[in-house]
C-alpha cells in the first residue's frame, strides 16, 4: 500500500547533494541525466529563475540550497546543492540542517529529499574526511532519508600510483603496466580509511560509492543508482528512482526482476 500511495503522490526523486568545493558534483549529475548541459534553476515555489541574474551555476560556485536544479534531459530529478561548510561557517552549516530537517519530515511529499549524494574528491585524499565531514555526520540527523558518501575522482589513483612506482624506480612503460593494480590499492586504504571515520559518527553513512569516469559522457551510472535504491527503504521510492533513470533498461529489468524473486519466496 505505501509504494501505491507514494507513486500516487509524488513524480520527481529529489535528491541532496552536498560536497565541497570542486568535488565533481555538478559533472555526476550530468552523467546521471545523460547530459552535457547546465540545470534549469528553479526557487522554492516552482518559478524559473533567469540565468542572467544568477552569477554562476552548480559548477562555478553558485550554491542556494532552496534552490531546485532541473536537467532538461530528466526531468524526473530534482536537485539540490549545499554549499560547503569546510572554512567553518556557522551560518553555512546551521541553514543546510535547518533544510535537511525540514524537508526530509515535511508532509508534504512533493517537497522531501529522498537521498543525499555526500561527495568526497579522492584529488584530496591526504584530507578525506575534514571536520565538515564529521561535523555533518556527528550532528545532522537525516532520519529516514539515506546518506551515500560518493568517492569521486577516483581516476586520479591512476596518477598518483605512477608517480610511486616512479619513485621505486620502475621505468615509465613498467610503472603505467602497474598503475592499475596499485591505483585498486590507493582507493581500497583510503576507502577503509574513511569508513573508518565517519562509520563511526553518530549518524553514519548508509553506503559508500567510488565512482570512476565521471570526465567522460555516456559514462553509466547504473552502480551509483542502483546503490541510492538500494539504501532507501520504501519500495515505492525504489521503483519511482528506477523507472526515473530512463536511460537504464537493464536496471527496470532487474529491479522488477529482485522484485518478483522477492515475493515468491516471501510466499513460500
Amino acid at each position: 500500500m505505501k509504494a501505491r500511495e507514494y507513486m500516487a503522490d509524488i513524480n520527481r526523486f529529489r535528491v541532496l547533494v552536498m560536497g565541497r568545493a570542486n568535488a565533481g558534483k555538478t559533472t555526476i549529475l550530468q552523467r546521471v541525466c545523460n547530459t552535457v548541459d547546465k540545470p534549469e534553476i528553479f526557487d522554492g515555489k516552482g518559478k524559473k529563475i533567469d540565468k542572467a541574474v544568477v552569477q554562476g551555476t552548480l559548477g562555478r560556485g553558485y550554491h542556494n540550497i532552496e534552490h531546485e536544479l532541473v536537467f532538461q534531459s530528466n526531468p524526473g530529478y530534482v536537485f539540490h546543492d549545499s554549499s560547503g561548510f569546510e572554512a567553518g561557517s556557522t551560518q553555512q552549516f546551521d541553514n543546510m540542517k535547518k533544510f535537511v530537517i525540514s524537508h526530509a519530515t515535511t508532509n508534504s511529499l512533493q517537497n522531501r529529499i529522498h537521498a543525499i549524494w555526500y561527495c568526497i574528491p579522492m584529488t584530496d585524499y591526504e584530507r578525506t574526511v575534514t571536520a565538515a565531514e564529521q561535523k555533518f555526520f556527528n550532528e545532522c540527523n537525516t532520519g529516514h532519508v539515506p546518506v551515500v558518501v560518493l568517492l569521486t575522482k577516483v581516476d586520479f589513483f591512476h596518477l598518483v600510483a605512477i608517480e610511486e612506482l616512479l619513485d621505486e624506480g620502475l621505468e615509465m612503460e613498467e610503472a603505467k603496466r602497474g598503475a592499475i593494480a596499485r591505483a585498486s590499492q590507493l582507493l581500497e586504504k583510503w576507502q577503509v580509511h574513511i569508513r573508518h571515520i565517519l562509520d563511526q559518527c553518530k549518524f553514519p553513512p548508509k553506503f559508500y560509492l567510488p565512482l570512476t569516469k565521471m570526465h567522460e559522457e555516456g559514462t553509466d551510472c547504473a552502480a551509483l543508482i542502483q546503490c541510492t535504491a538500494s539504501a532507501l527503504n520504501e519500495e515505492g521510492l525504489e521503483r519511482l528512482l528506477i523507472s526515473t533513470q530512463q536511460s537504464s533498461i537493464a536496471l527496470c529489468i532487474e529491479f522488477a526482476m529482485r522484485k518478483v524473486v522477492g515475493r515468491i519466496l516471501r510466499d513460500r
